[in-house]
């Protein structure tokens, strides 16, 4: 069973940083995605197994992904936090032909 536990989310005032972390039971790529009250969820950036990583154009040059394969362990870095970058924040690993998820951490970003 693949598991994905999250941590690292709470409240921070806006030009601030957090750091995510998701410790996974699988090894495999990985990515975050978020979901802000009232919206769909949306695509945040993904790394590969490898470490290649991409990133959605509204957190390009503001967030980081990087992981730890010893620990099997993706981290999302997040700087010059805005306010529209509260959400919920998932982590999920791609496995075959579906991904798995987390259960979230909130992210509330104070102006």
């Amino acid at each position: 069973q693949v598991q994905l536990v999250e941590s690292g989310g709470g409240l921070v005032q806006a030009g601030g940083s957090l750091r995510l972390s998701c410790a996974a039971s699988v090894s495999s790529a990985m990515g975050w995605s978020r979901q802000a009250p009232g919206k769909q969820r949306e695509w945040v950036g993904s790394i590969t197994s490898i470490g290649s990583t991409n990133y959605a154009v509204s957190v390009k040059g503001r967030f980081t992904i990087s992981r730890d394969n010893a620990k099997n362990t993706v981290y999302l870095q997040m700087n010059s936090l805005k306010p529209e970058d509260t959400a919920v924040y998932y982590c999920y690993a791609g496995l075959g032909a579906r991904n798995y998820w987390g259960q979230g951490t909130q992210v509330t970003v104070s102006s």
